[in-house]
């Protein structure tokens, strides 16, 4: 039988630019992870090799770090739309471009507390000493997908390790019980878990422009959705997993005008009380148990929650964004 060429990309993976901007002597650092993966007219380098229609992939790398130095990275979404749109529009073999940047976040080193303790204050000129020192912000990594074929944007954003845990205010109980049930009922339980989430943005006005036409603003539209999501795990009370992780989907669409659905995938991360009882002590939750942290097996929770009316577009398995 013969065979025919089926969907198929090129790119340059994992791009890292970090761009600093100097305000005076307040400097600004992004740092990001790029990726760029084309697609369109490409039969031809597939079935003969001819390169007449493909970038170089050397280039899509170039295209990056020239674009962080003439355009400035005020934000994933918006350097990845700026990409994407020059991939499709400059090149009239490539149909579609996606582009998927990973964001490290940084924080900058307040001497302020130092200075007082030693008072050496006065000897940075009583301004908080530098402003170009920065430390690694230990928390998630921010994620954003843009796609765009020429005229059709889908702009998603997202995190993923953010790691939470709630210390009371969970248990789990009622469950089914088997033959092979073991797991005792639990009223009063440690929940953790590491968030992986990814939430689409409604593209109506273009590539992502705010209803009123002017620049939507991306990193205020993250911070919002990442409290919405913290402020709901903290505030429920969980009788699952899943309970909390649909509060915290609801959440985001509630508050967050624009998002119309969110994607999580959530391990359980158990925490089981010790047995002190050969010790002769007790380890009852209510006065301070001691745990011990299992890193596997699992339990893995997944869902997606959506605004009333909208499709589902983020893939099942995020694996494959």
């Amino acid at each position: 039988m013969p065979t025919i060429l089926g969907q198929n990309q090129y790119g340059k993976a994992e791009n890292r630019v970090v761009k600093i901007t100097r305000d005076g002597a307040v400097h600004h650092i992004r740092d990001l992870n790029v990726s760029v993966a084309l697609s369109g007219d490409m039969d031809d380098v597939h079935y003969s090799g001819s390169n007449a229609h493909v970038l170089p992939t050397d280039t899509t790398k170039n295209t990056v770090y020239a674009f962080a130095k003439q355009h400035g990275i005020a934000s994933p979404e918006q350097f990845g739309t700026a990409l994407a749109r020059h991939f499709v529009t400059s090149q009239e073999a490539i149909r579609r471009a996606r582009i998927r940047v990973e964001e490290y976040a940084w924080e900058r080193v307040d001497t302020t507390a130092s200075e007082a303790a030693s008072g050496a204050g006065s000897a940075s000129g009583g301004d908080g000493g530098p402003r170009h020192s920065f430390v690694r912000k230990g928390q998630e990594t921010r994620t954003a997908q843009i796609t765009y074929d020429g005229d059709r944007w889908e702009i998603l954003s997202g995190l993923t390790g953010l790691t939470v845990l709630n210390s009371t205010d969970s248990e789990f109980s009622g469950y089914v019980k088997d033959a092979y049930t073991t797991l005792p009922e639990d009223h009063d339980r440690i929940l953790a878990t590491d968030v992986t989430a990814v939430w689409r943005h409604d593209t109506a006005d273009g590539d992502g422009t705010a209803p009123d036409g002017g620049v939507r603003d991306w990193d205020e539209s993250y911070v919002r959705a990442k409290a919405h999501m913290l402020r709901a795990f903290a505030e429920t009370y969980s009788l699952s997993l899943q309970q909390t992780l649909y509060q915290m989907g609801a959440r985001v669409i509630d508050h967050c005008a624009g998002i119309d659905e969110i994607r999580f995938s959530m391990p359980n991360k158990h925490h089981f009380r010790v047995d002190l009882a050969p010790f002769g002590l007790t380890n009852d939750a209510a006065d301070g148990a001691v745990y011990y942290a299992a890193d596997r097996p699992y339990g893995l929770i997944e869902a997606t929650v959506l605004r009333d009316g909208a499709e589902p577009r983020i893939p099942v398995d995020m694996t494959n964004l």
